[in-house]
């Protein structure tokens, strides 16, 4: 299968050169993603917030690659303060808690300070679609 390239149109990935995913055969990789809605291209203050708008992003995004949150097998949260990460656990748990993907989290500084939470997956398609 030839890679497909999927973007969100995001500044971001004009000026440093990178796709929001990349579609490989039935193996999806989704870039680190921010809590930005890119509708109005705002992001909330909150972490909780930006947690959800994360997750609504990544779903936009499988769905461009014929995926669904259902394929996901890895998740990476990055974080630049690890102390705010257990206050994410119920969006977390409402998008991945029957999922159960392979996790890890991580604080580092992220790209803008207004940026609390990055996320990224990796997603294997099912044969049965």
């Amino acid at each position: 299968m030839k890679k497909k390239l999927i973007s969100s149109g995001s500044t971001f990935e004009a000026n440093i050169g990178y796709s929001r995913a990349v579609v490989q055969d039935n193996w999806v990789f989704v870039s680190g993603t921010t809590g930005y809605n890119y509708e109005t291209m705002t992001i909330s203050n909150d972490v909780v917030e930006q947690t959800e708008q994360c997750l609504i992003n990544i779903k936009n995004t499988l769905e461009q690659a014929d995926a669904s949150l259902l394929d996901v097998v890895r998740v990476t949260y990055i974080l630049p303060d690890a102390n705010v990460f257990e206050s994410c656990w119920p969006v977390l748990r409402k998008y991945f808690g029957e999922i159960k993907p392979a996790a890890t989290m991580f604080s580092a500084a992220l790209a803008d300070k207004k940026m609390k939470i990055e996320i990224q997956v990796t997603a294997l398609k099912s044969e049965n679609k």
